[in-house]
This record gives structure tokens, sequence and C-alpha cells, in this order.
């Protein structure tokens, strides 16, 4: 076997180590973030000084947002079907924005997809701003994918909306499209794409609620399972783990989703309903509510052990409401046991660099 070499996480770097893998010159890599304890973390999980299991081209990290970070392994196979499926549901090969990091799968897959392609992609930290970097793309067929509060950002001026409007397709991914978000994109005439997926599908492998070329789902007790080509191997050194998840070739996501009109919804995670006093709570329903609330911007809601309750119900919240007024907004359309007990108020939520929600840090600070 074969050890796993270490890369700096950076554009440059990555993209040389993602282009000798596809020509076969190169080995087996994982990507380092530049923050000294983030790439601690990433290098625990990757573990580079044991022997290689087989057929692995890259190892990525997971992001860690609801536990420690776990080594991902992803063939080369698997990065090839995930970009060509894409390229093929989008119309064709492109060139590619990259306004993400790339040790992130989003990231990487957008440096994938370049090779393939034959386009150098355009790094975006390599211009001033980001309408610099997107008149520097040269091909017909223009594409960038990104996280929704990138999207959000962005289409707040005028210069970065005219910006946006000249890709064929905008891939959005690391966290749920919010459905104002999606509406602002459609009425300025941008074509922004939801997509699902995560480390261990290789990226996206839905998209706006269709599967791409070669994946099929499925439902177990509402619980998503995906198969396909584009399916990570294991988890680095943790067969258990990887049993657990990976059965007949399904995988068993953390989340739960529906079918509506032939295309998937995804309704929440597997742990959004906890018990608290007895009574099942369904932690998405409740936060959904929540940022109905004309005063409040963003919220988050998660359910913290507690030994009167077995679970409380706390809401972070972006916004001056207060505590009684929430709970009664709450209840006017949920059951008022469902309202949170906790109120924490933010400037912002805490986010990790994939663009999720940095749910261990919010614990942190009530527990």
């Amino acid at each position: 076997m074969s050890t796993l070499r270490l890369v700096p996480g950076t554009p440059d770097a990555v993209l040389a180590a993602l282009t000798a893998l596809l020509d076969g010159t190169g080995t087996a890599f994982a990507p380092l973030p530049g923050d000294p304890a983030a790439a601690a973390r990433v290098q625990q999980a990757v573990a580079p000084e044991e022997p290689l299991e087989p057929d692995v081209g890259v190892v990525l990290a997971t992001s860690g947002s609801s536990g420690e970070p776990k080594g991902v392994l992803l063939s080369t196979s698997a990065l090839i079907a995930s970009a060509t499926a894409t390229h093929d549901r989008l119309g064709g090969p492109g060139q590619w924005l990259l306004p993400m990091q790339p040790y992130f799968v989003g990231g990487l897959q957008v440096l994938t997809r370049s090779v393939l392609a034959g386009y150098a992609p355009v790094i975006a930290g390599d211009h001033p701003t980001f309408a610099e970097g997107v008149l520097a793309l040269t091909a017909e067929r223009q594409y960038t994918a990104m996280v929704p509060t990138q999207l959000a950002r962005y289409l707040e001026t005028p210069q970065d909306q005219d910006m946006l409007r000249r890709f064929n397709a905008i891939i959005i991914g690391g966290a749920a499209m919010p459905a104002d978000l999606k509406a602002r994109a459609i009425a300025v005439g941008v074509t922004a794409i939801p997509s699902y997926g995560m480390t261990e599908t290789g990226s996206g492998c839905v998209y706006a609620g269709e599967p791409l070329p070669g994946t099929s789902l499925r439902l177990d007790d509402n619980r998503i399972l995906i198969k396909g080509p584009t399916l990570f191997s294991g988890y680095r050194l943790q067969p258990e783990v990887t049993a657990a998840v990976l059965r007949d070739g399904w995988f068993r996501t953390q989340d739960r989703g529906e079918i509506v009109d032939g295309r998937l919804r995804v309704v929440g995670r597997v742990d959004d309903v906890v018990i608290s006093g007895g009574v099942n709570v369904t932690l998405t329903a409740v936060q959904a509510r929540l940022v109905e609330h004309p005063e409040v911007k963003d919220a988050v809601v998660l359910g913290v052990p507690d030994a009167e309750w077995g679970s409380r119900v706390v809401a972070f919240v972006v916004g001056e409401v207060g505590r009684d007024e929430l709970r009664d907004f709450v209840s006017e359309v949920l059951p008022r046991t469902w309202a949170p007990r906790q109120v924490v108020g933010l400037s912002e939520l805490p986010m990790l660099a994939s663009g999720k929600v940095d749910r261990q840090r919010l614990l942190e600070g009530v527990r």
C-alpha cells in the first residue's frame, strides 16, 4: 500500500495535485487548510502516516459541523464521474470561477471540472473584486459554484448582479438554499441551481431536486439513500463506521427527505427531531417559523441536553427579538411545547469555511 501525500490547500497546489492525479502521474493526496488548528484536525482525520487503502485519489476531511471530522476516501473515478455528470446536466464543459476553498469538496470539484474541461480556472481570490474575477473568464460557457451566503452578498449590488447574470449556471451548495434567496435570484435573472450532496457523494449529486446522470435515490422511512459512481469508498481507517452507512452500494445519509412532483426535497436531518419534556419536537420546523419573523435575519435551532427536559430547545437568532415574543410567534402555527425554551441573540451565526453553520461552536456556549 502507498502512503498519503499532504499538500497545501491553496488553489494552485490543489490544482497541480489534481492535474497529476488525473493524468496518471500523481499520487493520492489530502489538501490541508491554511489555519494551523484546522490543519491539525484534518491531518488527524486523514492519518497520512498510515498505509493507504487501495483505489484512493483524494482524502478529504468532513467539515466537522456536528462532531469530529472524518477522512472521506474518494477514488479518482468518483471525482471524474461527478465532474462529468455535472457538465452533462449543465449543457457541456465550460470555464469555472473558483470563489471557495479547494480543501472542501465543492471547491475541489470546481478544479476537477476545470482540468477535465481543458480550461484554466479563474481563482476569485487572485482578483481585487468579484467582478474582476468574472470578467477574467474567456470561454463561451461559464460556470461557478458558491455557498448561499456568497450568493446573498453578491445579489446586494447591481454591479455584482450583472456579473452573476453572465454565468450559464451557478451551483449553490454547502448548505440549503433558502426559498427567499432563490426568489431573489430568479427576480434578477440569475441562474442559481440549488444542489444537494456532501463530501461522501463527491460533491452535489442532486441538482434542483433531480439526481445527476448515474445517481439513484430512494427513501427508507424518510431517510435519504444514494447510490451511484460518485460515492466515496469509505471513511479513513474506520471500517465499522463505513459499514454502518454503506450497505449494498447505498449510502445512508443523515438527512430526511420526501419526493414532491418527482423531485427530492430535503426536509431536515435525522437528528433534527428531539424529545423535549416527552414531546417530539421537529427543530427544522421551529427554525423555519422563526425566520418568518420580520425582525429575525437568520436562525438555527438545536437540541441541548438538559437534566429536566431531556433536550432543551434552544434558538440562536440574529436579530433583536425577545424570547417571549418569539415563543408566542412560534406558537401561532406550531404546538406551544415546540417553542424554544432559550433564545440566544447573536450578531451573526458562526460559519465554517465550508459555508455550514458551526453547530459545535454554538453548543459550546450553552452547555
